[in-house]
C-alpha cells in the first residue's frame, strides 16, 4: 500500500480526552475516531489490527475443534425472560421496541439466542459434544465509557458456546478453551495469565479470567510471580485428549493467580514473601462452565444413553477482539508510539523512500515492494514528499515492526537499511537479503487455519 494513497490521518497532539497510552495512541496513529461516548470508527489501519487479532483467534478456535457461526446483534426480549436474566441484567443492557411493540435488546451476549438454536436442532447424546461461536459487535450501556476501547460500550467479542452430556465432558471443554486461549494470546505477542476470577451475571462456578498485567488495567490482581515464567510455547497439545488439556491447566493454575474478587488472603500468604505480587491487569478474555443454569429453564435437552431425557451441560468463553487492540498497546509502546509485535501488526514493514522521484531509489523501492508483496507481505510505503524525519517519526507511532529505508547513498553502495521498532537496531544490507529477513521473520506468522 502506498502512503500517498492511503487514509492514514495521524495527530501531531495528544487528545486531551485520552488518559491511557492505548486511547492516545490509537487516535494519535489514525486508527479510530470516537463517534459518540464508548463508541468509535475503526480508520483503516485500526481495522487491519482488528481483522489480524479476529483471524488469529478463528484460526485457534478451529484448531481445538471449535465450529463458526454467526448471530444477530439484536435479540428477542422473551428469550431473556425465559432464562430469567431480562430484569436481572440490569440497565448496562440497551433495552428497544420494535416497530410492532415487540421488546428487543442490543444483545450484550449470546447464552439465550445460542440455547435456543441447540434446543431446535440437538435431541440426542449422539450429537454431543458440540462446540460453536461467533465473533460478533456487542453492547453494554457503560455508565462511565473510558480508555477508549479498553472500556468502550460498543465492542467486538468472540463467544464461544459448549454443549455436553455430562460436567465431566463439559470440564474437558472448559479445559480445551484453556488451552487454547493461552495459544492465542500467545500468538499475539501477550502473556496473558488465568486467574481464578468471578462469575459476575453470566454465573455458573467455575471461572477463569485471561488478564495481561499492565498499570492501568481495571482490575486488581494477585500472583506468585513465579506464574509470569511459563509458557506454551511450541508444545503439542491432543485436544481431544481429557489428560492432555488437563495437564497444561493443572500447570498454569497450580500457582496462586487471582483477582481481587477472589483473593484468599490466607492462601496468599502461603505463596514465598519473595514471590508475592499485587498490581493491576487488562482482562482480554474469561471462560466458563455454569451448568444447567441456562438448559433447564429453556429446556435444551438430550436423550441420554439410557433414553432419558437430561438438560445437557453448558459453558461460555469470550474473548475481548476489539478490546486486545487496546492491550496490546498498553503492554508494548514507548514514548515514540506502538510497537506491534509480528503477529497482528498491520503491514509487516514500512518501506521508506528518502528521495521520491529518484530514478534509482524509486527502482529499488519498487523491487522490494513487488518482492514482498509475491511472498503476501504487503509493506506501507512510504512514497510522500515529506522530509526524513517526519517520515521516521510516522514510522514510530504506528508502530510497524520493521522498517527498511531506502536512501540514494545506499543504493550507490547496494545498500538498504533495516531497523528493528523494538530494539532501534539497524543494519545495512542488499535490497535481496532485505526482502529475505523480512520474509524469514514473518514465517512463523503465516495464516494457519480457515474459519
Amino acid at each position: 500500500m502506498r502512503l500517498s494513497r492511503y487514509f492514514l490521518p495521524v495527530l501531531k497532539e495528544t487528545p486531551s480526552e485520552a488518559q491511557i497510552a492505548s486511547h492516545r495512541l490509537m487516535l494519535r496513529a489514525g486508527m479510530i475516531k470516537q463517534a459518540s461516548a464508548g463508541i468509535y470508527s475503526w480508520l483503516p489501519l485500526g481495522f487491519r489490527v482488528l481483522r489480524n487479532i479476529e483471524r488469529i483467534v478463528h484460526e485457534e478456535q478451529v484448531r481445538a475443534g471449535h465450529i463458526p457461526m454467526l448471530m444477530p446483534t439484536l435479540q428477542a426480549a422473551d428469550l431473556w425472560r425465559e432464562s430469567g436474566r431480562y430484569d436481572d441484567y440490569g440497565e448496562e443492557m440497551l433495552r428497544i421496541r420494535d416497530r410492532h411493540g415487540r421488546d428487543m435488546l442490543y444483545g450484550p451476549t449470546n447464552e439465550e439466542l445460542i440455547t435456543d438454536i441447540f434446543r431446535a436442532h440437538v435431541a440426542s447424546y449422539r450429537d454431543l459434544p458440540l462446540t460453536l461461536y461467533h465473533i460478533q459487535w456487542k453492547f453494554r450501556d457503560e455508565i462511565r465509557p473510558r480508555f477508549g476501547v479498553m472500556r468502550g460500550r460498543e465492542f467486538y467479542m468472540k463467544d464461544g458456546y459448549t454443549f455436553d452430556l455430562s460436567r465431566e465432558d463439559a470440564i474437558h471443554a472448559y479445559n480445551r478453551h484453556f488451552v487454547s486461549y493461552l495459544r492465542t494470546y500467545e500468538r499475539m505477542g501477550l502473556q496473558a495469565i488465568p486467574m481464578r476470577a468471578d462469575s459476575g451475571p453470566i454465573g455458573g462456578d467455575d471461572t477463569h479470567e485471561f488478564l495481561v498485567l499492565a498499570d492501568t488495567g481495571e482490575s486488581e490482581v494477585f500472583y506468585d510471580s513465579a506464574v509470569t515464567d511459563i509458557r506454551m510455547g511450541e508444545r503439542s497439545t491432543d485436544y481431544d485428549s481429557p489428560a492432555d488439556c488437563k495437564a497444561v491447566v493443572d500447570e498454569f493454575t497450580a500457582l496462586y493467580a487471582r483477582t481481587d474478587e477472589t483473593h484468599d488472603a490466607a492462601v496468599f500468604a502461603k505463596v514465598p514473601e519473595a514471590r508475592r505480587r499485587k498490581g493491576r491487569g487488562i482482562e482480554v478474555g474469561q471462560i466458563f462452565y455454569f451448568g444447567t443454569k441456562y438448559s433447564e429453564p429453556m429446556g435444551a435437552v438430550v436423550t441420554d444413553h439410557d433414553g432419558n431425557r437430561v438438560p445437557v451441560h453448558m459453558g461460555s468463553h469470550g474473548i475481548g477482539v476489539s478490546r486486545l487492540v487496546g492491550a496490546i498497546i498498553e503492554a508494548s509502546h514507548d514514548e515514540a508510539g506502538i510497537i506491534w509485535p509480528e503477529g497482528v501488526t498491520p503491514f509487516p514493514v514500512g518501506l521508506v523512500n528518502l528521495r521520491p522521484g529518484d530514478g534509482a531509489t524509486d527502482a529499488a523501492c519498487g523491487h522490494i515492494y513487488e518482492a514482498l508483496a509475491a511472498e503476501g507481505l504487503e509493506p506501507l510505503y512510504d512514497d510522500t514528499e515529506e522530509r526524513a524525519g517526519a517520515k521516521f517519526a510516522t514510522q514510530d507511532l504506528i508502530g510497524l515492526p520493521w522498517r527498511i529505508t531506502v536512501g540514494p547513498r545506499g543504493i550507490a553502495q547496494g545498500k538498504v537499511e533495516l531497523t528493528s521498532r523494538r530494539t532501534g537496531e539497524s543494519e545495512e544490507m542488499s535490497t535481496e537479503a532485505a526482502v529475505a529477513r523480512i520474509v524469514e521473520i514473518y514465517a512463523p506468522h503465516r495464516p494457519r487455519h480457515a474459519p
